[in-house]
């Protein structure tokens, strides 16, 4: 909220956070802030910030820095977060936000982060690794890995099960050990 008054517009840059964050100076300065958007610029990139900066203004449709509580979802969904309903409200009333309020792009930095914090691939790939190996080898036969993947939740082609052995280099009739195969999913994707 502190960087509301500054000017009108649109809601502050990364720039205004690390100002704020690392006083004039640019110190880097971990006294804490009073205001969430200076802390979020310690945990998330320039180039998140950026991301949720444009996707946050797309919803914006007046350009005064703040977008509807009832966008919330469909905005986090946009960026790749996975949040329930029951989640959202959440957020909101941690923010002491109503279903017909509004919130501004600081909030909805503190917001991304706690539900980017909460979804965590490696444990939800871990935990459905374990249901599937019922004497707790610490693998799964892959043959039993793609049964699940082509018939459970999101339901993956056999294409798209051969592509995510190949890159996995899983064979298709050998094991797969959960903290190998986590590992080699979870990496990020190439950049060209």
């Amino acid at each position: 909220m502190a960087a509301e008054h500054l000017l009108p517009g649109p809601p502050p840059s990364l720039a205004d956070f690390r100002l704020e964050a690392g006083g004039e100076r640019g110190s880097g300065s971990s006294e804490p802030s009073g205001s969430r958007g200076p802390r979020m610029a310690k945990f998330l990139s320039q180039d998140q910030i950026n991301e949720y900066k444009e996707c946050f203004s797309l919803y914006d449709k007046q350009q005064r820095g703040k977008i509807k509580a009832t966008d919330l979802m469909v905005a986090l969904r946009c960026l790749g977060a996975s949040p329930t309903l029951r989640e959202v409200q959440r957020h909101l009333q941690t923010h002491g936000i109503d279903g017909n309020g509004e919130l501004d792009f600081s909030t909805f930095l503190t917001i991304m982060h706690m539900q980017i914090k909460q979804e965590d691939p490696k444990k939800e790939i871990l935990l459905a690794m374990l249901m599937a190996d019922k004497e707790k080898k610490g693998y799964i036969m892959a043959s039993d890995l793609r049964s699940k993947l082509t018939s459970l939740g999101e339901k993956l082609t056999h294409k798209e099960v051969d592509d995510l052995f190949r890159e996995a280099d899983i064979e298709p009739n050998g094991k797969v050990k959960y903290d190998e195969f986590i590992h080699k999913i979870t990496l990020p994707g190439r950049d060209y």
